[in-house]
């Protein structure tokens, strides 16, 4: 177990003026704006299906709904600038009328995404290729003054699982991020959210030793995002689907909470919050 455990460490993120205090582990619910998500009842394909999701997030405990309009998956279709903003920016919208107090992350790799939606309610961004794929995502990130999770990835949702390699993973993906981080310190960017980007450019052993060694990321004094819901290193492993995967998931984000996680990002709310209240209760005791 991570020596930092949740009932101790001090991190806070700036959301547009309000402190939120993650000494306590929060979720972070995905709302999926794409026809081609991997988990199908993660796909909402309407701006009334968005709201209702969004609700049952909150319901269910969430601190955070993740916004999506370009599916991440390995081999998922090219999807233009204008067809993503014609998906999230309605949808942003719509949720920060409605949910006024909500906080929102935009799921984006592309820095006019990010803008416009920060502009129409967002609050934090979400970028899976770490600055990679829009050279402008960095500066843009320093001129909104958001915090942005900053993910592990090679290539792209394209060619990212034609035969990763690594000679150490853990090494390859902490040297990664300290030239990441290094860089969006000197611009200027604040709030960093780790994410060490399971099942993106990672076969399932890459997983499961990158998983290994989760409390070590502890070194840059940095929240962690975690997000492995449903995903195929788990249903995969063992032989059925990423529909009959939530068990798995809930082992997976047990143990991640154990490691020193902040953030876990899923499909199923309602289980990741009782995860963190018993493991809370486990620490306490």
């Amino acid at each position: 177990m991570a020596k930092d455990t949740f009932l101790n460490r001090k991190i806070t993120l700036n959301l547009k003026g309000e402190l939120l205090d993650l000494s306590r582990p929060c979720v972070m619910g995905i709302l999926n704006l794409t026809p081609d998500s991997f988990y199908s009842n993660s796909r909402m394909g309407s701006i009334d299906a968005a709201l209702e999701r969004a609700e049952t997030c909150l319901e269910e405990g969430a601190t955070f709904i993740d916004i999506g309009a370009y599916s991440s998956r390995p081999g998922a279709d090219e999807v233009s600038t204008d067809e993503e903003l014609k998906r999230i920016i309605p949808a942003i919208t719509a949720i920060s009328k409605r949910f006024p107090g909500a906080k929102l992350s935009v799921d984006t790799f592309r820095a006019k995404i990010a803008r416009e939606s920060i502009d129409a309610g967002a609050h934090v961004i979400n970028d899976i290729s770490g600055g990679t794929l829009d050279e402008a995502m960095f500066e843009t990130v320093a001129a909104l003054n958001v915090p942005y999770i900053l993910m592990h990835m090679r290539g792209n949702p394209q060619t990212m699982q034609k035969k990763p390699v690594y000679a150490n993973i853990g090494l390859e993906v902490a040297d990664y991020f300290t030239e990441k981080i290094s860089r969006l310190r000197t611009m200027g960017v604040k709030d960093i959210i780790l994410d060490p980007g399971f099942g993106f450019a990672k076969n399932t052993t890459h997983n499961y030793q990158l998983f290994n060694q989760l409390e070590n990321f502890d070194l840059f004094g940095l929240p962690v995002l975690v997000g492995i819901s449903r995903k195929s290193m788990i249903y995969k492993l063992l032989g059925n689907t990423a529909e009959e995967a939530l068990n798995g998931t809930t082992v997976l984000n047990t143990i991640a909470l154990q490691k020193g996680a902040s953030i876990l990002r899923v499909h199923d709310v309602k289980a990741a919050v009782e995860c963190i209240s018993i493991v809370e209760k486990m620490q306490q005791s």
